[in-house]
């Protein structure tokens, strides 16, 4: 069951990085603010629709040409998923045990038992929005 539920944590935590991808590309497109992949995501994905990852696909295929803000920005990623994955572990088990994967159905779990979960999970969650 432990195995099972890393396969879900690891959904989980794709999901929040495609989410950064996409929302790094909506701002790019609206002009909104500065974020580390905007020009990356201008220079190599302009015409790639944003959806199922194709902006993460499309940022990764590039990954030897992108910005060391992006860079820097693909590792905070990554260090924020492993202390997610860490602090959440036991919320997981707990609340999203006999949750199928897929379509954010793990996200979804732990957003739905928000006030139930441990304050280290809180505080990586919140982390990892920023």
């Amino acid at each position: 069951m432990r195995n099972y539920l890393w396969g879900f944590f690891g959904v989980f935590m794709m999901t929040a990085l495609l989410s950064f991808s996409a929302q790094a590309e909506q701002m790019g497109q609206r002009g909104h603010g500065s974020t580390a992949c905007k020009a990356d995501i201008e220079k190599f994905c302009k015409d790639v629709k944003p959806g199922g990852g194709a902006i993460m696909k499309c940022l990764k295929e590039h990954d030897a040409e992108l910005s060391a803000e992006c860079k820097d920005r693909e590792s905070a990623m990554k260090e924020n998923t492993k202390t997610m994955q860490d602090a959440c572990k036991a919320d997981m088990e707990k609340f999203c045990q006999d949750v199928k994967p897929g379509g954010g159905a793990i996200m979804k779990c732990l957003k739905e038992h928000q006030a139930e979960l441990s304050e280290p999970c809180k505080d990586a969650s919140s982390q990892a929005k920023r």
